[in-house]
């Protein structure tokens, strides 16, 4: 499991940034749409394990397996464009636009949104035999999922937000950090390992993740949340995303790169005490 250096692996986010900014609108689209897509199949997948076993815990320690394919494969999700992306404009990489940076993020979003949304249509399709009959456990588990992380939310006012835009924060703290840690090792077994564990964390916690949420709550308006469209924007996913964006820039991307790209001059050290001298013993 070959490890890299800080100061590669820190390179490496800055290139990745900017090739993301430089990609075709095509690529961007259909790799953040795969993207979406998979991390929608995984958060269905661990939403069953968690309802199946009665275990939130296994749930958390399995849904990382969607995360860690999507990042083999090469696709992308915003939270992980959300710390890159800015790295190639702080670094003056040549080409590299805050409307090249933009434009990107617009992009990723909008394919994330597809790709889980058509992941949300297919598996509330499952939960109700077509539609044809009330929703399954998974089903309601969801629905309920939905109608706490949103109406929840509002019902603590000023404090539920700050709470929702905290929990984004620390969402793409951990969320960023797994992205990053994919870059430490040049093995697939070690980019596994080092993306799983920070993952795991955040969904066991339950961070507020856009992405995830992409699915959880059109999936949830389907399967009969009490909630409305208009309350899944304002008491999720718009702060969410806000939430992201300065975890995964803050506490992931500018840090490692304020210290390890841009590493502040060492301290100088004393100067050596000046050599004896001896006169010649007579």
């Amino acid at each position: 499991m070959a490890y890299l250096a800080p100061q590669e692996f820190v390179a490496k986010m800055i290139d990745a940034g900017e090739s993301k900014v430089f990609m075709s609108t095509r690529d961007t689209l259909i790799r953040a749409f795969m993207a979406g897509a998979i991390l929608a199949l995984a958060a269905a997948f661990a939403v069953t394990v968690t309802v199946q076993t009665g275990q939130p815990l296994v749930g958390a320690i399995l849904f990382p397996v969607g995360f860690c394919l999507l990042y083999l494969l090469g696709f992308d999700l915003l939270t992980g464009v959300f710390t890159l992306v800015p790295l190639a404009l702080i670094d003056r990489r040549p080409g590299v636009t805050a409307g090249g940076m933009l434009r990107n993020w617009t992009l990723v979003f909008f394919g994330n949104f597809a790709g889980a949304l058509l992941v949300a249509v297919m598996m509330a399709i499952i939960f109700t035999y077509g539609f044809t009959e009330a929703p399954n456990a998974v089903g309601q588990r969801i629905g309920t999922i939905g109608e706490g992380r949103t109406v929840g939310y509002a019902a603590h006012g000023a404090a539920g937000m700050l709470t929702l835009f905290i929990r984004g924060v620390l969402c793409n703290w951990m969320v960023s950090t797994g992205v990053v840690a994919a870059m430490m090792s040049t093995s697939v077994s070690g980019k596994v390992i080092a993306m799983w564990m920070p993952i795991m964390v955040f969904f066991y916690m339950g961070f507020e993740h856009s992405i995830v949420n992409m699915y959880l709550f059109p999936s949830g308006l389907m399967l009969g949340g009490q909630f409305s469209f208009m309350d899944y924007m304002l008491w999720n996913e718009i702060p969410t995303v806000l939430g992201n964006l300065v975890g995964g820039i803050t506490f992931v991307g500018l840090t490692l790169y304020s210290t390890h790209a841009r590493t502040a001059p060492k301290r100088g050290l004393p100067a050596p005490a000046p050599a004896a001298h001896y006169a010649p013993a007579e």
